[in-house]
């Protein structure tokens, strides 16, 4: 990800003229450290973007499809992918390919990941953790730009763990590589694009065609979204509007997830956008 700082985020995506968001915001502190695991949550302010990609980006496919998304509340995000050692200290056994504990955990299913936040919440109480939906997790790597990449309209490999070049080079016998290697983007967050593909907790469905608020879709896919791309995918899956899927039950050693933890003061599921009633799109599915 691109050069940024840990600390605050920006007014960049903050809704215009949103005096209360950037006051709810200030009263949050920009990193809370989860006691159990350690784990390293970033202050994510609400606010409004544009989600999916323009016609012109390369690699855009059609279900990238531009539409307005304004996320009403302030939430915390892991600032990393949750990692080996994170997921043994609450799971107790290590289920990962490529074994680190700072490196991230893989080869974890989003039902097991599921169980892990179940387990994490038991052993921390008064908060409540879950997967960033799909909304949540674009405007996180996005961080106020419009870019294809938070690090501009490219992505080179001292900026995140891909594949080589177009996809054509060898990936990278390493597997993964630890958690954090890159710098953060604007808002703090590090490695949203490469080193391991990150669950979503949103069904594969179409994107609406207009404006949504806190969207949570259901359409009865059987699919999840995945986002990020990974070590073993070339930097065009690293795009922030790139959409690929798995089953709920898939594993894959190069799939992996963040956590979300919502802010005290907006605790309650997100409301459900109003879909259309067509089928979902033709899923991009991740062989890992």
């Amino acid at each position: 990800m691109g050069p940024g700082r840990a600390g605050a985020p920006g007014p960049a995506a903050v809704t215009p003229g949103g005096a209360a968001l950037l006051a709810a915001l200030a009263a949050a502190p920009p990193h809370w450290i989860e006691p159990v695991t350690g784990m390293d949550f970033v202050t994510v302010p609400a606010g409004r973007f544009v989600m999916g990609s323009p016609p012109d980006e390369p690699g855009r496919e059609a279900q990238e499809t531009r539409h307005e998304v304004t996320l009403t509340r302030a939430f915390q995000m892991g600032r990393l992918e949750v990692t080996q050692a994170q997921w043994t200290r609450v799971m107790g056994v290590n289920p990962s390919a490529f074994t680190g504990g700072e490196r991230p955990v893989e080869r974890v299913s989003w039902l097991e990941a599921q169980a892990f936040l179940r387990r994490l919440g038991a052993l921390s109480p008064g908060s409540a953790f879950r997967l960033p939906t799909e909304a949540e997790w674009e405007y996180a790597c996005r961080a106020g730009t419009t870019t294809a990449y938070a690090t501009g309209a490219t992505l080179g490999p001292d900026q995140a763990h891909f594949r080589a070049a177009g996809g054509g080079g060898a990936a990278d016998p390493r597997g993964t590589v630890r958690a954090g290697s890159f710098a953060a983007n604007a808002w703090g967050l590090q490695d949203l694009s490469g080193n391991v593909w990150e669950w979503t907790e949103d069904e594969h469905c179409p994107y609406p065609e207009g404006a949504v608020r806190d969207p949570r879709p259901a359409c009865g896919s059987a699919l999840k979204v995945i986002r990020g791309g990974s070590w073993y995918f070339g930097a065009d899956s690293a795009r922030c509007a790139l959409r690929y899927t798995h089953a709920p039950a898939d594993r894959g050693f190069s799939l992996g997830f963040r956590v979300v933890r919502e802010a005290a003061s907006s605790r309650g599921a997100p409301r459900r956008a109003r879909r259309p009633r067509r089928p979902p799109p033709s899923p991009r599915t991740s062989p890992s």
